[in-house]
């Protein structure tokens, strides 16, 4: 709940530098991506390589979220939260300067290990202010800000690197984005008081700090975790590895330029960021025409996840409009199945946000994170990246599926609820 003294569009600029924090997140996220093929050439990498690199990044947000998951239940996340930022800034900054495979496989395992604080920090703030009605939006909001940044990048490597043909025109980008997180820690300290979330700085959190592992005991024994696993496996496997391959995908498989990927990427996020925004609309609406929140959650999830699949229609069409109108078919569901997923998460607990945070994102990312690997791969050995893409939109579906056999019938007259 908003903390005394304090109004509602002071509970807005919180959210808004959540949004711009997820942007942040992704825009240093997305700077490799966008610049993929140019990298491949430079270090001339395979396929496979440079899947090996989306791999070390996933395996080090995975470690990451462990770490800084238990961290943020421990430690304001007033603190906690621009010092990640600030590492992760700096991480990205450094990819500029790599000169090798080595180097730039070393960065990116730093990057996902920062990043992932960012995840857990922030559920924590929208749990801690919004009520339950209302993270559905709030968090649609959160999320909303990774579509923007990767709207943003492609625009920016395309002004900062044009069409120059030198050798290293790839590395300003990174140091351009890797500078952006400074503004925002300026911003959050002039607005996040440390009472703000009841705590202040200098006096860690007052949760059980048994040197048990009840908690984690708890979260096992529960159905409920089990769903959220299988759910966060799937939707991390389909949103990650398309956001990863899709600029090769449109340069190297359908012929597009350079210039005609990185505009249409841009469009691609703000399909993504339409698809989450109006997420968070539906639920909110659904439920206050008379459905039950968890029903409303489950039906837009359904949606979303309806549209993720026409990657199977995208992986048939040749170059052209339809092709690029079913990719941002695909955006918009991609993405907006995430607010649903954090809303469910925090279901669960109201102590142990952090913890749950960063098991289930260890979880999705070591799950997803060896299929960037194999996606490259196959794409060596078949020259293509048609069969991958083909099946990786049924991802979400198969998740909700799983979902809604694990989680138990009762929450959807909302009758559990979450552990203190």
């Amino acid at each position: 709940m908003v903390p005394r003294n304090r109004s509602i569009v002071w509970l807005w600029c919180v959210s808004a530098l959540l949004l711009l924090a997820t942007m942040v997140n992704y825009m240093d996220r997305q700077t490799l991506s966008n610049l993929a093929v140019r990298i491949k050439a430079h270090f001339e990498l395979s396929n496979e390589q440079y899947g090996d690199i989306e791999f070390i990044f996933g395996l080090g947000f995975a470690i990451g979220s462990l770490f800084f998951g238990i961290l943020a239940d421990r430690v304001s996340v007033r603190i906690l939260y621009p010092i990640v930022l600030v590492a992760w800034s700096a991480v990205g900054f450094a990819t500029g300067l790599t000169q090798g495979y080595t180097s730039l496989i070393i960065c990116r395992g730093l990057l996902g290990f920062f990043e992932s604080g960012h995840w857990p920090c922030a559920l924590i703030v929208t749990q801690s202010l919004l009520s339950r009605g209302n993270r559905g939006m709030g968090n649609s909001v959160l999320q909303s800000g990774a579509s923007l940044g990767a709207i943003l990048t492609p625009i920016i490597i395309r002004q900062l690197v044009g069409d120059s043909l030198e050798e290293n025109a790839w590395r300003l980008p990174f140091f351009v984005i890797g500078i952006v997180g400074l503004l925002w820690v300026f911003l959050w300290f002039i607005v996040v008081r440390p009472m703000d979330f009841n705590q202040p700085d200098n006096e860690p959190k007052k949760i059980a700090t048994e040197a048990n592992f009840d908690w984690l005991f708890e979260f096992i024994a529960d159905r409920r975790f089990w769903a959220l696993v299988v759910m966060v496996v799937s939707i991390n496997t389909s949103w990650h590895l398309i956001r990863a391959w899709l600029p090769m995908f449109l340069q190297e498989g359908r012929g597009y330029s350079e210039t005609e990927a990185l505009y249409f990427n841009s469009a691609y996020f703000i399909a993504t960021d339409v698809g989450c925004i109006l997420a968070g609309v539906a639920t909110l609406g659904l439920t206050r025409w008379g459905m039950s929140v968890h029903g409303s959650r489950v039906a837009v999830f359904l949606g979303c996840s309806l549209l993720a699949a026409m990657t199977t229609v995208a992986a048939f069409l040749p170059q052209g409009w339809l092709l690029l109108a079913t990719l941002l078919a695909v955006a918009a569901g991609s993405l907006g199945v995430f607010p649903c997923y954090y809303s469910f998460a925090q279901e669960l607990t109201t102590q142990y946000m952090g913890r749950l945070t960063g098991l289930l994102s260890f979880a999705g990312w070591l799950a997803s994170s060896p299929m960037q690997k194999v996606f490259g791969y196959v794409v060596d050995r078949t020259g293509s990246y048609d069969f991958n893409l083909a099946i990786l939109g049924w991802a979400p579906l198969a998740g909700l599926v799983a979902f809604m056999l694990l989680w138990p019938i009762a929450i959807k007259n909302e009758k559990l609820r979450p552990r203190k």
